[in-house]
């Protein structure tokens, strides 16, 4: 009964939040459970890269300033051979890309 009690607080209180405010609260529980997401980098119309199961993109902030900075970054396995697959050999890496020269889908794995 108690936890009940809790569980419709937490919901009466969410849903009086702003839209921005779930919007952040539902970003950090998929940052603690992962997307499994696939980022894929174009030239063009042609598929240069493909990153899979990223658990998050972030943006970059300044260390002076609290103001974001033009690229974003994670960590996913490269898919070297653009197969959609992870195979053997295909190892989790650092990325980042920039905002203004970059063309990027980013998607949760169906």
């Amino acid at each position: 009964m108690r936890l009940l009690a809790i569980a419709a607080i937490l919901i009466t209180g969410l849903s009086a939040c702003t839209q921005e405010t779930q919007n952040k609260f539902g970003r950090a529980v998929q940052n603690w459970t992962g997307t499994d997401g696939v980022l894929e980098v174009y030239a063009g119309n042609a598929l240069v890269k493909r990153f899979m199961k990223i658990d998050k993109l972030s943006t970059a902030t300044g260390t002076n300033r609290d103001v974001d900075r033009p690229y974003r970054f994670g960590y996913g396995v490269l898919d070297a051979n653009l197969n959609n697959e992870v195979d053997a050999g295909e190892q989790k890496v650092y990325f980042e890309f920039s905002d203004y020269s970059t063309s990027y889908i980013f998607f949760e794995d169906p």
